[in-house]
């Protein structure tokens, strides 16, 4: 099928959200931000200048999660979490879970999510042609994926979620409760981690509690929930965060849903060019320290300096991507930044791909016919520190099969 009319990713209502930073001026030709912490940071937009960033072992995540440091967080976090880690640690993490969210380690899990939308979409069925798209399907998928693959009790998703939802979604007038509710999570899967807790045979807290003396040194406690409060709110609110905009993209666009109701075969690179082009959350990356004086063939960052790669910017250069504002399911050439790359990039980034694949193949299958019940700019949003996407998607349809 020849590409349809190109859709300008900015004519589609609220996708891009208002900047965290302010600009500053410029230093040595370089940009430069102020960050919500009153900081100043070099500013990285171009893809090679980020991509040389993430890459560099001498620009460093763990200075910006001191007291008074350069950061976009309101509040300290714990060091175990594998974003405030650095080489050679980080590795050593990160290898703990690199099996698990491989996509070869994942795909077992497919099965899994097709059945759970499966049984949403049937819900639907009796709601006579309307109802909440996010409600009735969206925001039961990554949740429940990330419940059973962890091997938490569905039943304490009642006590879980909610506070998850807090610290991924709130406000920064909200940060004394984000906060509690933050503590009150890392509590829980703590209580897991040592037993307080009853976690369910075959999932990967107990796998991961019965492997942890293999680790250089074996993993803490502390170290074991960091990595579980990663997957736990990432595979969850992150994932949906994802979710919920690429869905809502393709139907505020409905020509680019008619292009994957007519050729399913498009829909993994349609996914890809939909995770290029719209961004995540408010914030696309963490800020690096320099630990030393570090030269790049664009600039030097100055020991003890903030720098912010800015995924977004990258994903859009258009020196690396033609016209760069189009959503073309047939792009070509480089890979987008959305994940990160080098040390830090996502570890869910094959959980989140499997899951969105998963729910726009049934639902280009089973509901063809969907489409927005109202315009674009009507369609309620969620606005977060760190995350932001549709708090409702209200759709109608013909009919469910």
């Amino acid at each position: 099928m020849p590409e349809a009319k190109f859709v300008d990713v900015t004519t589609i209502p609220m996708l891009d959200p208002q900047p965290f930073y302010q600009m500053a001026a410029p230093e040595s030709g370089l940009e430069r931000i102020i960050l919500p912490s009153g900081h100043l940071a070099y500013h990285a937009t171009r893809y090679e200048q980020v991509q040389e960033v993430l890459l560099s072992r001498q620009l460093i995540r763990e200075p910006s999660n001191r007291e008074g440091a350069a950061t976009v967080f309101p509040t300290l976090t714990p060091q175990e979490l594998l974003l405030n880690n650095d080489h050679p640690g980080h590795a050593r993490l990160k290898a703990f879970v690199a099996k698990d969210f491989s996509p070869s380690g994942v795909s077992g899990l497919r099965p899994l999510a097709a059945g759970i939308i499966a049984e949403r979409i049937e819900g639907m069925k009796p709601l006579g042609g309307s109802g909440d798209l996010f409600a009735q399907l969206l925001d039961h998928v990554p949740s429940q994926v990330v419940c059973r693959f962890l091997g938490l009790p569905l039943q304490d998703m009642a006590y879980y979620r909610p506070l998850s939802q807090t610290v991924q979604i709130a406000s920064r007038a909200d940060v004394s409760e984000l906060t509690r509710q933050f503590s009150l999570v890392y509590g829980y899967l703590m209580d897991l981690v040592r037993g307080r807790r009853q976690s369910l045979p075959g999932g990967y807290l107990q796998r991961a509690l019965d492997m942890r003396g293999a680790g250089e040194p074996p993993l803490t406690d502390e170290e074991l929930v960091g990595i579980l409060i990663g997957i736990l709110l990432g595979g969850d609110q992150n994932v949906l965060s994802a979710l919920t905009k690429i869905v809502y993209a393709l139907l505020a666009a409905p020509s680019l849903y008619a292009r994957l109701v007519a050729d399913k075969g498009l829909i993994p690179a349609a996914i890809e060019e939909l995770f290029r082009v719209i961004p995540l959350g408010v914030v696309s990356a963490f800020p690096r320290i320099a630990g030393e004086d570090t030269v790049f063939s664009w600039g030097t960052i100055p020991k003890g300096a903030a720098v912010y790669p800015n995924l977004l910017e990258a994903n859009r250069d258009p020196d690396v991507f033609n016209e760069p504002l189009n959503i073309s399911f047939g792009r070509e050439g480089r890979r987008h930044l959305q994940f990160g790359y080098g040390m830090h990039a996502c570890m869910g980034a094959a959980l989140a791909r499997m899951v969105i694949q998963t729910v726009i193949e049934k639902l280009v299958t089973h509901i063809p016919t969907l489409r927005l019940a109202v315009s674009p700019e009507l369609v309620p949003w969620r606005h977060g520190l760190i995350l932001r996407r549709p708090e409702a998607l209200p759709v109608c349809w013909q009919s469910i099969t």
